[in-house]
């Protein structure tokens, strides 16, 4: 079972469901392969990290495993690759597994989009799940992809059933940034934390997907990567790397010159089908504004980093709006490119 038979995938990426390769976080495999095989594993796991390092990948590794293994204390204490040939896997692929329910952001057919939210709706989706009669030896496991994007009323149904979880049950609840989430819902679940990849972590999930990384760039790649895999094909397949340096020109020019270059930068990002670059635009910018808070706050500059604070909410906020009120992206892009050179 699944929310929607389309999927928010990257181009030059493979879906978390069907990829086989994981990448850099051995240890979290072995703790969850010997948690489950102890029989005492919790029922509710936050798999906590960066976007793009792997989190989706691991959660349906582990229901692969969970599902290939349903009597715990049978299972092997390490995690191996999905069986490609395995009903279990063909039938999650397809979103057509009775033992398996991925809740994320449905996609809306009118629009042509994703929804910007979790809502209850996909939620409640899950008490149906549930409800389904299983074989005893079946496991019925719920992945909260991620948890981040879930509405008020959706996070306060998903918190009712991590309080009075069905039997044989298991909820695989992924989040960017768990500070986010209602306290609730953490103090019910056992946190897991993955870490960005290294280097050659990083370089091995690239080549494993055929992504070619010109030497010229590959330094340069890395660093603005931060080992996140999405992170690095954005960079590539979606131009985020001539964003960057645009950003970077922004910054440095001044006059007509630079409005010049905001122009140029907004006609880039804000391009009808552009969603993927405009969110890396904001997602930067946002970046960017809170690193110079930081760095204003090491400094002892209280002032500066109040006005840059209250400046990375503003991002949050006008792109929030933005979307939600279907409002001009470009004039959207050039506004915070203004306040970014003007805070600079």
């Amino acid at each position: 079972m699944s929310t929607d038979n389309e999927t928010l995938v990257l181009e030059g990426a493979v879906s978390p469901a069907a990829n086989t390769s994981l990448f850099g976080h051995p240890a979290a495999e072995e703790f969850l392969a010997r948690s489950y095989q102890s029989g005492k594993g919790h029922h509710a796991i936050l798999i906590e990290g960066p976007e793009g390092i792997g989190k989706a990948t691991l959660a349906f590794r582990f229901a692969n495993h969970v599902l290939a293994h349903p009597r715990p204390t049978e299972a092997p204490e390490m995690l191996g690759d999905p069986d490609p040939s395995a009903p279990a896997y063909r039938q999650i692929v397809a979103g057509a597994s009775h033992n398996l329910l991925h809740i994320t952001r449905p996609f809306d057919a009118k629009s042509g989009k994703f929804r910007t939210a979790i809502t209850v709706d996909e939620v409640r989706k899950a008490g149906k799940f549930f409800s389904q009669t299983s074989g005893t030896e079946s496991w019925r496991i719920v992945v909260v992809d991620p948890a981040d994007d879930m509405n008020r009323n959706a996070a306060n149904a998903i918190l009712k059933m991590l309080e009075e979880p069905p039997r044989r049950s298991m909820f695989l609840v992924l989040s960017h940034a768990p500070g986010r989430l209602l306290p609730t819902i953490r103090s019910r679940c056992m946190p897991l934390v993955l870490r960005p990849l290294g280097d050659d972590d990083l370089r091995s999930a690239l080549q494993n997907l055929g992504l070619s990384i010109a030497p010229a760039i590959e330094a340069k790649l890395m660093t603005a990567a931060g080992g996140s895999v999405a992170q690095a094909i954005k960079l590539v397949n979606y131009g985020g790397l001539d964003i960057l340096e645009a950003f970077d020109g922004v910054l440095s020019a001044s006059g007509p010159e630079q409005r010049k270059a905001m122009h140029k930068i907004a006609d880039a990002v804000a391009a009808r089908g552009n969603d993927t670059l405009y969110g890396f635009f904001i997602d930067h910018a946002g970046e960017h504004v809170a690193a110079a808070a930081n760095r204003a706050a090491r400094d002892g500059d209280i002032d500066r980093a109040f006005r840059l604070s209250n400046l990375h909410a503003t991002i949050t906020e006008r792109a929030t709006v933005a979307d939600a009120y279907n409002l001009d992206r470009k004039q959207t892009v050039i506004s915070l490119l203004g306040d970014l050179a003007a805070a600079s």
